[in-house]
This record gives structure tokens, sequence and C-alpha cells, in this order.
């Protein structure tokens, strides 16, 4: 073996070891796939990005077509509940059905007279809850005959968050 300077050393780079399966001081960069990684790794990123932001988007819009259905039902039960009761002449039974504001309009005592003067309501039907305006078409047909299309207004309760009858037209 030569004794002389070793190539490279003049230049401050430091001289690998000799001998067969000598390691080098630190680990050679990888040579080749760093593009392929690099894109597959944005791509697995994006997949990721786009599972959370998708599945949170379905969240929110399941949320609001739920609630929508529950005002929609609700709307329908606490508007049929009312008729019912004014049909079968529980006239105690349609005011607990009414908000608080009607409540204040009129007293229990006032809202029963006043339905027992009414014509008889023999049957009724419910339409579909219109969810912008919160009101319900009834199409109420009376023991002499008569037919007439109310809407009922209706509030959601802020207590109970239910749906409550605040007015009839």
């Amino acid at each position: 073996m030569p004794s002389g300077p070793t190539p490279g050393a003049e230049q401050g780079v430091p001289v690998p070891p000799t001998g067969p399966g000598a390691a080098p001081p630190f680990a050679a960069p990888p040579t080749e796939g760093g593009r392929s990684r690099l894109w597959l790794g944005l791509g697995a990123g994006a997949l990721a990005l786009l599972l959370c932001c998708g599945g949170g988007g379905t969240a929110v819009v399941g949320l609001l077509v739920s609630g929508v259905q529950a005002i929609e039902e609700q709307g329908r039960t606490v508007s049929a509940d009312y008729y019912r009761a004014l049909s079968n002449g529980d006239y105690g039974q349609a005011y607990d059905q009414l908000c608080e504001d009607a409540r204040r309009r009129e007293s229990r005592q006032e809202f029963e007279r006043r339905s027992a003067a009414e014509p008889q309501i023999s049957s009724y039907r419910v339409g579909d809850v219109d969810t912008t305006t919160l009101t319900v078409p009834v199409e109420v047909t009376y023991s002499g005959g008569g037919q007439e299309r109310q809407q009922v207004v209706l509030a959601q309760d802020p207590q109970t968050g239910g749906m409550e009858v605040c007015g009839v037209n």
C-alpha cells in the first residue's frame, strides 16, 4: 500500500476507513425514487384531507336534513293533536298545544268558551309543513257540512324546543 497522501485528504474530506465491511460515517442519501415518494406522500395527504372534509360536510348536511325532517314531523303532529282535541270537544287539551304568546292573548276559559261556540269539527286533514314560514295547511270539515282551509302558524318553544300552535288563520 502506498503511504502517500490519500486522495481528497488535502481538501478536508474525511478519509473512509480501509478494509472490507467498513461502514462510512454517514448514510448515503437515496438515489432513486425521490419524486415518486414525494407524489405518493402528497397524494396520501390529499386523500386524508378529502376524507376528513368530505366526512365533515356529509355530517353537516345530514344534521340539516334530519333537523328539517324533525320540524316537519313535529309540526304535523302538534297540528293533528290540536285539531283532534278540538273535534273531540277537549278544548283544554287543545289550549295546552298553544304557544306562550297565544296563551297571553287568550285565557284558558276564554279559549274554551270561544271554541265551544264555533261550529263543531267533524273531520280534518293536515297538510305538509312549510318549513320556511312554519305554517301547516289544514282542510277542516264541519258537522253542518261546511268546509274551510285553515293555516296553522307554528312556533318553537324556547324551553323544550318542541313545536307549538301559535295561531290559526
